[in-house]
């Protein structure tokens, strides 16, 4: 059914292309477009682009979420802060923008080890180091830090509690623009490599009726405390042979 296609940018990278925001813009008004999805990665959960759309003169629409809900979502730090604020649980740890080394290690020892040090605007598996010993901290914070800064241009990080064997379930969410939120069922992603998953599997097996309903009712939960609009996936931690979970992170696309 897309039987038209227009030419963005000067060249097949990237940079020259997908994400050149003002072209796609300019695109979507000379074709007369009425929305816009970016795809799944490139602009997708840039909050700079949603605004753009937010603020755009003509009746322009972004297929997602509103832009405060990326930001929050796109930061570890501010999500938990949220997430803890809204009832929904979440890992132990430190959340916190004082970020001074000799803090992160008190907090890391008040924690406990193992630890886990996840860099705030990460995903894919980069920016996370785990710690086994205390002696090892320093080491594991600079070498996070490095990626953190390489990958996202931001050395800031969180620090949590490990998990030493967590299931990794995630849950579909909607919402609409009226406040309404649903959740569509769980899938298991715990088989994973390099924290990549390889396997998804719904639904996921082993959960009792009653855990799969509280888990839904609090991704509903998560959705709504961010005025979530459109499709998103909430992702938990599940402690093994448990019916304990802890909110993860939330995949805003």
């Amino acid at each position: 059914m897309a039987d038209e296609a227009v030419c963005i940018g000067t060249g097949p990278e990237v940079k020259n292309s997908y994400l050149l925001m003002d072209d796609v813009l300019d695109i979507a008004k000379s074709t007369g477009a009425q929305a816009i999805h970016p795809g799944y990665g490139f602009l997708s959960e840039n909050a700079d682009f949603v605004k753009k759309l937010e603020n755009h003169d003509g009746n322009l629409k972004f297929i997602g979420p509103k832009s405060r809900a990326i930001e929050i979502m796109g930061s570890k730090s501010e999500s938990k802060i949220l997430m803890d604020a809204a009832g929904v649980p979440v890992v132990p740890g430190y959340n916190g923008s004082d970020q001074s080394e000799l803090l992160l290690f008190e907090e890391a020892c008040n924690i406990g080890f193992p630890c886990l040090i996840k860099a705030v605007s990460g995903g894919g598996g980069k920016g996370m180091r785990i710690v086994l010993k205390k002696e090892d901290f320093y080491d594991a914070l600079q070498s996070c830090k490095r990626e953190a800064t390489n990958s996202f241009g931001d050395s800031a990080v969180i620090i949590e509690r490990y998990l030493a064997a967590p299931r990794h379930v995630e849950v579909q969410v909607f919402g609409d623009e009226h406040g309404n939120a649903v959740y569509l069922h769980e899938r298991d992603c715990s088989v994973q490599r390099r924290h990549q998953k390889v396997l998804e599997e719904a639904p996921a097996p082993g959960l009792s009726q009653s855990l799969r309903e509280r888990m839904g009712e609090v991704a509903v939960r998560a959705a709504r405390a961010v005025d979530y609009v459109g499709a998103g996936t909430v992702e938990f931690l599940l402690e093994d042979g448990t019916e304990d979970f802890f909110f993860c992170e939330m995949n805003t696309r």
